[in-house]
């Protein structure tokens, strides 16, 4: 019969940095190899003396860091991230010693624009890809041919939690292009960039960006309203199923899906 120890790592947990009341990150160490591609995910536990809960999370992190960074907005009721949120550094979490997903960055259909859209938490697999190009390309063996166009939603700015270091990312690369935009600028007063939902706001940027169903792959990433609007506003300037993929953060069970 397996252990969990068989299964599982005990991650130790070697920073934490919190955004918001309900939104902060975690780095872990896993205290074992552990590989994935970006935009795939860890599922992480935590054991009481009743029940093990765990649920799957977006890793942020590159795989080229020695450490694995998640993303999270704590879901009062739920079954896990309230038991996550009172871990602070030095704390063990479960961490499955496998990675899953096929959020991935597609570089086999032969298009080199990527159109990314998120909401909040759903930026983490965003993250990873552009850290782990941008590692590429300070390395000489990324060349900019794949180009990243990324639209991040939040209803006020502090919910980013990514975006000063992905505005840094933007101005120091060519083939990053990074947008933010806030839903609910009336509590944000300072705000003074994009404003309104992500799905309202994709038209004006596929637009602008000059990405349609002819010349980019497109990536939905977090609440499943947006994923439902974003997916019919693609549609309509031609994306079909074959250049569209999905990562649906349920609310609350906050389980990844890819479909």
């Amino acid at each position: 019969m397996d252990t969990l120890d068989d299964k599982f790592y005990r991650a130790k947990i070697t920073k934490r940095a919190d955004f918001a009341s309900d939104l902060w990150m975690i780095r872990v160490d896993p205290g074992g190899p552990f590989t994935f591609k970006p935009g795939q995910y860890a599922t992480l536990g935590v054991q009481t003396p009743e029940k093990r809960s765990e649920r799957a999370y977006s890793i942020a992190s590159s795989p080229l860091e020695s450490e694995v960074e998640f993303f999270f907005e704590l879901v009062p009721q739920g079954e896990l991230t309230p038991k996550l949120y009172q871990l602070q550094v030095g704390d063990d979490v479960l961490m499955r010693k496998a990675s899953k997903g096929l959020f991935t960055l597609d570089q086999k259909s032969g298009r080199t624009n990527h159109f990314l859209v998120s909401t909040v938490t759903g930026v983490a697999p965003f993250v990873s890809y552009v850290r782990t190009l941008y590692r590429g390309w300070k390395e000489g063996t990324f060349k900019g041919e794949q180009k990243l166009f990324l639209l991040n939603g939040a209803s006020r700015s502090w919910e980013f939690g990514y975006t000063d270091e992905l505005c840094k990312f933007a101005e120091e690369v060519p083939w990053f292009k990074y947008v933010p935009t806030v839903s609910r600028p009336w509590e944000d007063e300072k705000w003074k960039g994009e404003m309104g939902r992500v799905d309202d706001v994709m038209r004006k940027y596929s637009d602008l960006w000059g990405l349609d169903g002819t010349n980019a792959v497109a990536y939905l990433c977090g609440h499943p309203d947006m994923i439902e609007n974003g997916k019919s506003i693609l549609k309509r300037i031609g994306f079909t199923k074959q250049h569209l993929k999905e990562e649906v953060y349920w609310i609350p069970a906050k389980e990844a899906a890819t479909t």
